[in-house]
């Protein structure tokens, strides 16, 4: 099986530039480990077919290839402006309304009743990105008299951001629920939620999904911070989505946040993706910046699961490249002596668990006898997402009897997931640890493997063993 060396993982966004069989091979043979389809864009015949090349790269690589659907989301937008375009002038004042009629200078349409029952006296809407802001001076159930604040031109359509405000609306509209039914029926392994707000929308979700894909919460809204131990405690990995984060907050605000969401997934043991632009320029330039190869680095050294290409892998012009370099930078920091040291000064505390309790005793052990590799049995993923929460120094192979649980394992820290048979009694899962750690080449005869699992086997959660066993043959 094709191992990665390096510890952080990255997913890589499919699109019009990524959609071959040849270049999706390109992209994994480059350092891609998860593949991200955006239900933004495409129609599910794109996305079928994608998914099926995935399935043939990973038969072909004899390495499990996590897929993860991302669902569009609610998407809040005025309506159209007569001529197209307006210019709004600071200081002026502009009307918001449910009336269908073309805006123009004075008012545009917003056909979404649910901003106007989430108004206050003082509410700032942003308008196209942010380049726009408005503040609220008064409003009713279908309308609302704003002041400019920040003017510039206005178009048809452009996007909504209620910074500040928990709207009353589901993450999942009627387009997110057939796509998301779709991307179950074909088989992904992860589901990204956009417009999560509140631990209520990982509930709702999870009463859809239940257990045929895990769910990642997008954290792009500044509401989900107010609850952002519940919503990582719910879901079952975490997006920095820094995107409509960083329209909704002061730029100045986003790395702080970014290390605080990461440093709350790490503690919880979920998975966290850093994501959007982190080398935007290579859409169209064949090298990073050197902010965007520092911004990647920033990210690795705070121990995040994952880093993600988006428009960079999907329709830029240099998508492999892309992952490259990404995979570079990866390794580059990995070496560094600062990089563990940076891992275990934002190390926290275990819980007191006996499965915390196991997983802290192997990062202890492994620390002192220096071991070739963790080998984790698992059969829901939990006992390796343990491990990984750990962030010890040897690389620790997933052993499961589920392709499902090896393809969702993809995108964890140091996590190298091998599908393997069920195990019966502790002697053979001992024979089958030290067997895989020689046939992946993490261990040699005679090294020392540490193994951890849950007795009775099978059971989540169950994470209660841990042995220090010899690979024969030396």
């Amino acid at each position: 099986m094709m191992k990665r060396a390096r510890r952080s993982r990255i997913l890589a966004t499919l699109g019009p530039s990524s959609s071959t069989l040849a270049r999706i091979r390109e992209l994994f043979d480059a350092g891609a480990d998860v593949f991200r389809l955006n239900f933004s864009h495409g129609s599910h015949a794109d996305h079928a077919e994608r998914l099926k090349l995935i399935r043939q790269v990973e038969a072909e690589r004899g390495r499990p290839i996590g897929v993860l659907m991302d669902l569009q989301g609610p998407k809040l937008r005025v309506g159209r402006i007569a001529g197209g375009k307006v210019l709004l002038e600071a200081g002026q004042p502009f009307r918001l309304d449910l009336d269908p009629a073309d805006g123009d200078a004075t008012r545009a349409g917003l056909p979404h009743p649910e901003i106007f029952a989430a108004l206050e006296a003082g509410t700032e809407l942003l308008l196209d990105d942010g380049k726009l802001r408005l503040r609220v001076d008064s409003f009713g159930p279908d309308h609302a008299e704003t002041t400019v604040l920040v003017g510039g031109p206005l178009s048809d359509r452009k996007g909504v951001n209620v910074p500040g405000v928990v709207l009353p609306i589901s993450p999942l509209t009627a387009k997110d629920r057939a796509d998301l039914a779709f991307g179950l029926e074909m088989g992904v392994d992860w589901v990204a939620l956009s417009f999560v707000q509140r631990p209520e929308d990982i509930r709702e979700a999870r009463e859809l999904i239940g257990d045929k894909a895990w769910i990642m919460a997008k954290l792009e809204k500044p509401a989900a911070i107010e609850h952002l131990d519940d919503i990582v405690a719910l879901a079952d990995g975490v997006m920095v989505a820094r995107g409509d984060l960083g329209v909704e907050l002061p730029p100045q605000q986003v790395p702080v946040l970014q290390r605080r969401i990461v440093r709350a997934a790490r503690a919880a043991g979920r998975p966290v993706v850093v994501a959007t632009q982190m080398l935007e320029s290579m859409i169209t330039a064949p090298v990073p910046t050197r902010a965007e190869a520092s911004d990647v680095a920033t990210a690795v050294y705070e121990g995040a699961d994952a880093v993600m290409l988006s428009a960079e892998s999907a329709s830029g012009q240099y998508p492999v490249e892309a992952v490259a370099i990404m995979d570079r930078i990866i390794g580059e920091v990995e070496q560094d002596p600062a990089w563990r040291g940076e891992l275990e000064a934002s190390h926290t505390p275990a819980a007191a668990t006996t499965p915390d309790a196991i997983c802290c005793a192997l990062r202890r052990v492994a620390g002192l006898l220096e071991p070739a590799a963790t080998v984790a049995f698992t059969s829901s993923g939990f006992s390796a997402l343990r491990a990984s929460r750990e962030r010890p120094v040897t690389p620790i192979l997933a052993l499961t009897p589920r392709q499902a649980t090896a393809r969702r394992l993809a995108i964890a820290w140091g996590v190298h997931p091998v599908p393997f048979d069920e195990v019966h009694d502790v002697v053979e899962m001992i024979e089958h640890a030290t067997a895989a750690a020689l046939r992946e080449a993490v261990a040699q005869p005679g090294d020392t493997v540490v193994v951890i699992a849950g007795l009775p086997f099978g059971q989540q959660g169950s994470t209660n063993l841990l042995h220090v066993a010899r690979v024969p043959g030396a």
